[in-house]
């Protein structure tokens, strides 16, 4: 099972991606292993040298009762004290932004693919867009 951010690689330019587990309550790993979680609008800061997900969405798990979560909380993710400090540096002095590419399962421990990203604008957005386009017809050229 594979919830993945689309969007994130249309609005933005990818420099490095880091693998980091997820600090997650029973039901809401049951909830994942459903489907039911969305990462489109989340984002990641670093608050005292700790890594933070925000607005991440988990469904609320239907056989859970009154120890069910709350679905968009801050999530802490777990990630080498090193990383952390390199990416805070990339993220204040070079104006990175970390954003979730998609959520996983490895080893039956659900993990989380940050890509450290920088916005695109409007035309870089077209210049892709074409880039893909002209791509497509290559290939179906190829094909005949």
């Amino acid at each position: 099972m594979e919830i993945l951010n689309r969007k994130a690689r249309h609005d933005y330019f990818i420099k490095e991606e880091f693998e980091c587990g997820i600090a997650l309550k029973g039901t809401e790993i049951k909830s994942i292993r459903e489907g039911t979680c969305n990462i489109q609008d989340s984002y990641g800061i670093i608050k005292k040298n700790e890594l933070y997900i925000l607005n991440m969405f988990i469904g609320e798990y239907k056989e859970g009762n009154i120890f069910n979560h709350q679905e968009t909380r801050t999530r802490k993710l777990l990630m080498h004290k090193k990383e952390i400090l390199k990416l805070s540096n990339k993220i204040t002095l070079e104006g990175f932004t970390l954003i979730p590419l998609k959520v996983y399962f490895k080893n039956n421990k659900a993990k989380i693919l940050l890509g450290l990203c920088k916005g695109k604008k409007d035309y870089d957005k077209r210049e892709s867009i074409k880039e893909r386009d002209i791509k497509r017809e290559l290939e179906k050229k190829m094909k005949y």
